[in-house]
């Protein structure tokens, strides 16, 4: 899951959601001793929720649609898609207005706990506010932005064009990834924040 999945995954709890928003920036064990116990749980579940991820079936089915030209990077194209889905999957979000409210209560909650989050998140944050990428991701728009940024930050020359065209081809059949993904993954996130 990318942004809106791991805040999504947070189910409200503040802290949770803090941790578990900046868990890319927060790499090693030891370091997770200096947060505070609940954002220290939020970081743990963003690990669990990633490897849980990376090893669902529906998962890998969508990223072998991405793997021949983007390779291990497919992870991360599939990240930007079910964000897309998960924006407009009426089960979490009934309309536009009940994301706006989402990503407008995600942005309150991470700027009354920056204290804890590193400066490379923090600067990260304020982008995904002034810009509104959480709620944009609602839009093909905001898939077609997600993957030229993300293609900007591969290793090698990767053209986005391709992985925006195979998105659009492929779109129902990775919507339907998403939905066998994300009814394995509420419960899972659930039960996992519920034993940390």
């Amino acid at each position: 899951m990318n942004l809106l999945g791991h805040a999504f995954l947070s189910f409200e709890d503040d802290e949770i959601l803090c941790g578990n928003m900046m868990g890319d920036f927060v790499k090693g064990k030891k370091i997770l001793d200096t947060f505070p116990e609940k954002i220290k749980a939020g970081l743990l579940l963003h690990r669990k929720i990633d490897g849980f991820t990376d090893h669902h079936p529906a998962v890998i089915k969508a990223q072998n649609i991405f793997r021949p030209d983007y390779r291990l990077y497919s992870g991360a194209i599939i990240d930007v898609i079910f964000d897309h889905f998960l924006a407009n999957d009426p089960k979490y979000f009934h309309s536009e207005a009940d994301l706006q409210d989402f990503t407008q209560h995600v942005h309150r909650r991470l700027k009354q706990n920056t204290a804890f989050q590193p400066l490379p998140f923090q600067r990260l944050q304020q982008h995904l506010e002034q810009e509104r990428v959480l709620f944009l991701s609602r839009t093909l728009k905001g898939i077609k932005t997600g993957l030229n940024r993300l293609c900007k930050r591969m290793l090698y020359a990767a053209d986005e064009q391709k992985a925006v065209a195979n998105a659009m081809r492929y779109y129902y059949e990775l919507n339907q990834y998403y939905f066998d993904f994300i009814e394995d993954a509420v419960p899972f996130a659930k039960n996992e924040l519920n034993t940390l």
